[in-house]
């Protein structure tokens, strides 16, 4: 009798508590009609996925990225779909860029009531082929960048009615994936980056929301950079993020990051298979790295040669990859801005 009692009061309280938290959430919400939203990486790939989301909720997105001609093409997507928005050429990489595109969007719309961090780069490889430059390269972008644009635009955000902050981490910011150590470096600090800063400026109105996304198709992949035996470097990372059932779409993810954003969610994890990596690193680390470890034995070699030039996915591709096993991936390319830059090395 006493079992039952306890059993009862454990899942009484658990269900009471799933009420109240889920309550609470609601009460967090907040309507995006009419605010400004800045996207920083937002030309390609999630980032673009994002604003078409971010637009349909009558929000006004500003694109800020490096490249004007996948910035005009993201704008015209947007456009046709009938949202508003602007966009402005900036280098995460340059503090002053970053500076001075905050204050124009400050200028020109009043305010920023949404900062989403989303620029990224992915260097896939052995360790063995990694440099300082590229170690240094990923803090740039996916640390000092963020931490940078967050520092601009928080004095332009105090105040506002939204005052929302969405970083996009990854699973490798939480778990270190083999062959992604420049990658999951610099996401492990974007992610503590990230959760420090919801609690310490939650008292200022703020709610801050780390994204950790698991496999995705957005089309990345082909622009990402490869090192080492490139080819084989990319066939496995490009076949990983198309598996049906594994990898999620861009479009999927960007409405459960859009919705995470509107609610003031802690933390988004995407994926099942990112869910259960977690779990699993939280029970034992052990065993995690101890997979981890075997799944680095079937990944390519380190070139005997010792070239340690970078290639991105379009100089990689062979006859294995593209196949029709990666048919969900290539459309993505293209649905989502990811076409090859002749401008690029």
């Amino acid at each position: 009798m006493r079992l039952k009692t306890s059993l009862g009061i454990a899942i009484g309280t658990a269900l009471g508590t799933m009420v109240a938290a889920k309550a609470l959430r609601a009460r967090r919400a907040i309507d995006l009609a009419g605010t400004t939203v800045a996207i920083v990486g937002g030309s390609r790939g999630l980032g673009l996925a994002m604003a078409r989301e971010f637009a349909a909720a009558g929000a006004h997105v500003v694109l800020a990225a490096r490249d004007e001609q996948e910035l005009e093409r993201a704008a015209a997507d947007v456009e046709e779909l009938g949202g508003s928005v602007t966009t402005i050429k900036c280098d995460i990489l340059d503090r002053g860029q970053i500076e001075r595109t905050i204050s124009r969007i400050v200028h020109d719309r009043g305010g920023i009531d949404v900062l989403v961090n989303n620029a990224g780069i992915i260097q896939v490889g052995p360790f063995e082929h990694m440099t300082v430059a590229d170690f240094e390269e990923a803090m740039a972008t996916h640390f000092w960048g963020p931490l940078f644009t967050i520092l601009a635009a928080l004095p332009h955000m105090r105040g506002r009615g939204a005052r929302r902050i969405v970083n996009i981490s990854s699973i490798g910011g939480k778990i270190a994936v083999p062959h992604l150590l420049p990658y999951s470096a610099s996401k492990f600090a974007l992610t503590g980056l990230s959760e420090g800063l919801r609690s310490e400026l939650a008292a200022d109105g703020f709610a801050v929301t780390t994204v950790c996304p698991g496999l995705m198709r957005t089309g990345s992949t082909y622009n990402a950079r490869f090192k080492g035996q490139h080819r084989q470097e990319f066939a496995w990372f490009h076949l990983s993020n198309a598996i049906p059932g594994v990898s999620m779409s861009a479009a999927r993810a960007a409405r459960r990051i859009v919705d995470a954003c509107r609610h003031g969610d802690a933390e988004v994890i995407l994926t099942p298979g990112a869910h259960l990596a977690v779990l699993a690193n939280g029970i034992s680390p052990a065993t995690t790295a101890r997979m981890l470890t075997l799944a680095n034995r079937f990944l390519p070699r380190a070139d005997e040669n010792g070239d340690d030039r970078s290639h991105t996915g379009w100089q990689s591709v062979s006859k294995y990859v593209p196949s029709s096993m990666t048919r969900l991936a290539d459309r993505a390319t293209v649905e989502n801005n990811e076409l090859p830059d002749a401008s690029r090395p």
